[in-house]
């Protein structure tokens, strides 16, 4: 028990070094306190959790370990306490993002922050694509001090303008309506994993027929292409400006999204089919043989799924919240079914999980 603690605290260590550093270096790039006292009162919060996150996830691994043996309730306890930090590192990024006195740059950065959990398992696939020899820990520092100086390098604007997002809108909301098919299906066949793998890819076979023939598979990612374009692009203009609450999660899961097809293409295209020439199947989705739990590179899948399939749904919600109350609906109607569907995305996500890591149906029956 004593060598998890010991590199619990080295990560904690590592982390207070690495955040000294960033503030150090803004202060040598403004040179006046007044003017951090004025904005970095939690304007570098986003960029301090989103460095903290890879190392969450090495202190979890460091208590639960790669063998399957029965932990201490303390030890539980702990590693269960550091994932919940990790998952709620992308929530910090939401709640700092509605601030109405951040700068576009901090809102941005918040943003940014968000999307930490799937940027994450992107950088380790391009990292190990390339054969690269600096840890990805090293990496993700670097990437996230350079992004949170970049954040605030721009002067205040004398004014935020609403953004003008034009029909983009419109047309990025009907693609997403008909992929939502896709979604939906890809939800349901990860779903039959609570059954087991052989469930899983019998539905996966079904759906196969479809989104993998020869027009299905170059239609379905031209259209993720497209979305993640748009998508980009609204997430750019809004946070130009603070909005209410559910406004700033609609932006902030479009945001992850975003970055969600797009790595998860990369995985499946890029990093699969070319460079192992292995099937994207169960095995490659939960990382068979050893698992999402206990292994120091596929811990970071787990919070990239389940806040995936969560973000997923969510989203889908707030865009049908958008269009209810743009057709007479109440708005409080409307932001209490958003909340039941933000509620049941919550659940899918958890079974979804539950199914990926080994909890079956008719174990828990018997």
């Amino acid at each position: 028990m004593l060598k998890p603690v010991l590199e619990v605290v080295s990560y904690t260590g590592f982390i207070v070094v690495a955040y000294r550093f960033m503030m150090e270096a803004f202060t040598r790039h403004e040179n006046r306190r007044t003017f951090l006292e004025k904005r970095f009162d939690l304007a570098l919060v986003p960029a301090a959790a989103a460095i903290c996150y890879p190392f969450l996830l090495n202190a979890f691994h460091a208590i639960v370990g790669t063998q399957a043996v029965r932990r201490p309730p303390l030890a539980i306890a702990e590693a269960t306490f550091i994932l919940f930090v990790a998952f709620g590192v992308p929530f910090l990024g939401i709640a700092l993002a509605c601030r109405p006195t951040s700068n576009p740059g901090s809102r941005r950065l918040a943003y940014a922050s968000v999307v930490s959990p799937t940027l994450y398992v992107l950088l380790g696939v391009v990292q190990t694509m390339i054969k690269s020899p600096i840890p990805d820990e090293v990496v993700w520092c670097a990437i996230w001090l350079a992004i949170a100086i970049w954040s605030q390098s721009a002067r205040d604007p004398v004014a935020a303008a609403v953004p003008a997002v034009g029909g983009w809108r419109v047309v990025h909301g009907v693609t997403a309506a008909v992929l939502s098919l896709f979604v939906v299906f890809h939800l349901i066949n990860h779903l039959f994993g609570l059954i087991g793998p052989d469930a899983h890819a019998a539905v996966m076979k079904i759906g196969r027929v479809v989104y993998r023939s020869a027009l299905g598979e170059p239609l379905l990612v031209a259209t993720m292409l497209f979305q993640i374009g748009t998508g980009l692009f609204l997430a750019w203009r809004w946070s130009a400006a603070a909005h209410d609450f559910q406004r700033t999660y609609q932006v902030a899961s479009g945001a992850y999204l975003s970055a969600y097809i797009l790595g998860h293409m990369n995985s499946v295209f890029v990093y699969a089919r070319s460079f192992l020439g292995i099937p994207t199947d169960w095995n490659f989705a939960t990382g068979a043989p050893t698992g999402l739990i206990r292994d120091a590179w596929n811990i970071r899948l787990l919070p990239h799924y389940a806040l995936g399939a969560f973000f997923v749904l969510s989203h889908l919600a707030s865009g049908l919240r958008v269009v209810l109350i743009a057709h007479g609906v109440d708005q409080r109607n409307a932001d209490r079914l958003w909340g039941v569907c933000v509620a049941m995305s919550a659940i899918v996500a958890a079974a979804i999980i539950a199914g990926m890591t080994g909890v079956r149906v008719g174990a828990l029956a018997s």
